[in-house]
Order: C-alpha cells, then structure tokens, then sequence
C-alpha cells in the first residue's frame, strides 16, 4: 500500500491543473519566500488567498484508486490546511453552491458536503411549511 504522500500527484502540470481546477486562477510563480495572496486587496477572487494555493494541490483530491485509509489521512492533512485558511467559510459556501462533487473544500469533503446540502434542503423545506401554516392562521384570525 502507498504512503498518502507518494499516492499523490507529484509532477508539476498535473499540480498546476488541479490548482486551476479548485481554484479557477491559473497559478502564478510565486516570489521566493512569498505567499500568494497574502497582500491580496478587497477587489481580488476570495481565492487569491487561499491556503490550498501554497500546499500541494494532491492533497486536496483523491488519486484513482486510493485506499480507504490513505484517503482518510490525505482528508485530514487537507483539513488541517484549510482549518487555518483566512477564506475557509467563501470557499466552503462556493462548494456548496456549485456543487463540487470532488475533493476537500473548505474544510468538507465530498460527502460532508452532500450532508450539509441536505440539511439545508430539509431546514429550507421547514422554513417554507413554517410561513405557509403561519400565513394561513393569519387569514383564519383576520377573516
């Protein structure tokens, strides 16, 4: 069994293509010893400060064929990563409204993901049946 490290992508165009992809910028070289985004203003992509864009992309998304217990590690090494990313709860909210049905994103993995969105599903379907029973009360006192 390959250790999470080796399992994932190592070469840099396939990187540099899954950075795009979670990202949507295509990457930039970085000034040695700078981070991008960290002077990024008001008018940038919430991404451009990113903490996936100074990590290793892999680890972000499964090879084929991972392991079940290589993915959960490589899951919680980019969990970690986006536990202390100033732009967690944007990229978080923009998983959630495409959907992305793959990789980590805002600390969530794909199926975290699926729960949230269902759960917002059934609280949204509440709050609707909530004003609908309300509205009608309304009606049966006013009229």
């Amino acid at each position: 069994m390959l250790h999470p490290i080796e399992s994932r992508t190592t070469s840099p165009v396939a990187a540099a293509q899954l950075l795009e992809r979670r990202t949507g910028v295509r990457p930039q070289p970085q000034p040695p010893g700078g981070q991008a985004g960290a002077a990024a203003g008001e008018d940038n992509p919430w991404h451009t400060g990113a903490a996936c864009r100074r990590d290793e992309v892999g680890l972000f998304f499964a090879p084929s064929k991972e392991p079940t217990a290589a993915r959960l590690s490589r899951e919680e090494q980019a969990k970690r990563v986006c536990a202390r990313c100033p732009v967690l709860l944007e990229c978080r909210e923009h998983a959630l409204a495409q959907p992305e049905p793959y990789g980590v994103w805002g600390g969530l993995t794909a199926a975290e993901r699926r729960v949230v969105l269902a759960r917002r599903r059934r609280r949204d379907g509440e709050l609707i049946e909530a004003a609908r029973v309300t509205a009608a009360a309304r009606a049966r006192i006013a009229g």
